[in-house]
């Protein structure tokens, strides 16, 4: 141990020799501190990784991208776009799982890889809550219900009742077993007391042609999906399940005003970082991604996706996905489903 000893009953020296230990001590010291830091330069000092669990060309893969190139510009680095896609998203995310908690590897989560897989897959290999840091909701995009110009239902109150006229005889499609899509189907047979079979579909280009072709009914998707066909006059759409209508089709009702208030079901979308990420990090991370969804020109952007853009804290999304997983696995729980 290094001391000043500032006493001078103890020699002619004593003064002199503890302050030259003090300095020789204290002055190396501080060059360390200053060579350490020097050798940390700020983050992000290389390109970013993100993490897509979705294939290119998706409305999340066109939303990463949208906030990936501006994100990159106001961090100075690239955000380079990963797609990992396979297994409803799941094999993406468990990537953003492992990866190292350093800022540089970020992750896009939705509605079915945080608040679904782990209800339907106890065996998953990732916790969406233990092995995640939520950073930023990026926003949300309802589901439009649609159907053929043939079918006898001009709106979404003559749907109901021609459902409830011809029990399981119709059928609605969705991008998949347990796909939000399929799920809000069951919401809504729960809601109005009718009956309808459900058609997974591996994609929703393929459920818009039997669709258009007349071998289903009814479609449940993004707004994305089937928005052109809606415009061109090919598809008709009945209701939308958001709580309010969408700037899209301010004329297309919300199924909450058609006679079932509390309707309501989504896709959201946010980016998340490995758990352990420091808390300095999260928060500068929200502060920018917030800051790019605030404006006007992001926002026209994503609402060419039909996307409304998000906001908030990383708890106040953390609490999304809670309220959500418990919303879900009650719709899940009612309805009788059990995983494949």
């Amino acid at each position: 141990m290094y001391s000043l000893d500032l006493r001078f009953d103890s020699g002619p020296h004593s003064v002199r020799t503890s302050f030259v230990s003090f300095v020789s001590f204290v002055v190396p010291l501080f060059l360390l501190l200053g060579a350490v830091q020097a050798a940390e330069p700020a983050f992000p000092a290389r390109p970013v990784r993100f993490v897509v669990p979705f294939p290119p060309g998706t409305t999340t893969d066109v939303v990463a991208r949208l906030v990936a190139l501006r994100a990159g510009e106001s961090l100075g680095q690239p955000i380079v776009v990963d797609n990992r896609s396979g297994a409803s998203g799941t094999i993406g995310v468990e990537t953003v799982a492992r990866a190292a908690p350093d800022g540089y590897t970020w992750g896009l989560g939705t509605t079915t890889t945080h608040a679904l897989a782990h209800i339907l897959n106890p065996k998953l290999g990732y916790d969406p809550v233990r092995d995640f840091a939520p950073v930023a909701l990026l926003g949300d995009s309802p589901y439009f219900l649609t159907t053929s110009p043939a079918l006898p239902a001009a709106t979404f109150r003559e749907f109901i009742a021609y459902a409830r006229a011809n029990p399981g005889k119709l059928h609605y499609a969705s991008v998949g077993n347990f796909s939000v899509g399929h799920l809000s189907g069951e919401l809504l047979k729960k809601a109005a007391g009718i009956d309808m079979v459900h058609v997974p579909y591996k994609g929703s280009n393929i459920a818009l042609i039997d669709l258009l072709a007349g071998r289903i009914e009814l479609n449940i998707s993004t707004i994305a999906a089937t928005l052109p066909q809606v415009r061109a006059g090919k598809l008709r759409a009945l209701a939308v399940t958001s709580p309010k209508r969408v700037p899209a089709l301010p004329q297309t009702p919300t199924v909450a005003e058609s006679g079932f208030p509390g309707f309501q079901a989504s896709l959201w979308m946010g980016a998340f970082v490995p758990a352990r990420a420091p808390g300095a990090l999260i928060a500068r991370l929200n502060r920018e991604i917030n800051s790019i969804l605030g404006t006007a020109e992001m926002r026209e952007a994503l609402a060419e996706q039909a996307f409304e853009a998000g906001a908030g804290t990383p708890d106040a999304f953390a609490r999304l996905i809670r309220d959500d997983t418990a919303r879900w696995r009650k719709v899940i729980s009612e309805a009788g489903l059990k995983p494949e």
